[in-house]
Order: C-alpha cells, then structure tokens, then sequence
C-alpha cells in the first residue's frame, strides 16, 4: 500500500505523465522494498504555490506506507528529493516531504482492511 502524493507547481515534463508515474512508482517499490503491484502514485499540479514566500517551482511529497521504518526516514528523503529534482527540475532546498505509517487497520484496499 505504499502511496506517494506529489503536489507541485513545477512545470510539469514535456513528454507524457504516464513517465513520471511509472518512474516514481518504480521507485518507491525499489526505496521501500515492496512489491510495485500494490504502490499508489498520485501527481498533483498545484498552480498556486510558494514555499519561504517565494512562488518559484517546489513540491509537497506525502509518503505513507505500512511498517515504513522511521530509522529510514532520512534515506528516503534523499532519493525523494533527488528524484524530484531530477524529474521535475525543483531544488532539493524547495521540497517537503511528510512520511507517515497508518494503522493497518486504518488503511483500505479491495473492501477490507490491511489489519
């Protein structure tokens, strides 16, 4: 069930999403160990959007996953932020990124519960 949300203001890519979302799929299955038939990636566009008050491109990133290991939290940072940078041309210093680790039994999927 991991799920990474990409909120931006970036421009997005020339060539087609489907790119960018197979891309951070692909990663976030390799970052987190899991199979990438169960990764959700979701990219929002955000046209109104400034970080430090300054409106120049910069991304929200929300990570959640079952079990995501707190201690990985810093490594995980890193590639999200080099793959945003890479991918969307916005500067590591202008990306947040929330992790959290829902309750299994506070996450949904196929009209059950993951606890």
């Amino acid at each position: 069930m991991p799920t990474l949300i990409i909120k931006t203001n970036a421009e997005l890519p020339p060539h087609p999403r489907d790119d960018l979302l197979q891309a951070a799929s692909a990663a976030v299955a390799k970052l987190l160990g899991k199979p990438e038939g169960f990764v959700m990636v979701l990219v929002e566009p955000v046209a109104d959007m400034s970080f430090g008050g300054d409106v120049t491109p910069c991304a929200y990133l929300e990570l959640k996953s079952l079990g995501l290991p707190e201690d990985s939290t810093p490594a995980l940072s890193a590639a999200l932020c080099d793959f945003i940078e890479r991918h969307l041309g916005v500067p590591k210093a202008r990306v947040y990124i929330e992790f959290a680790s829902p309750p299994r039994h506070l996450f949904g999927f196929d009209g059950r519960t993951f606890g």
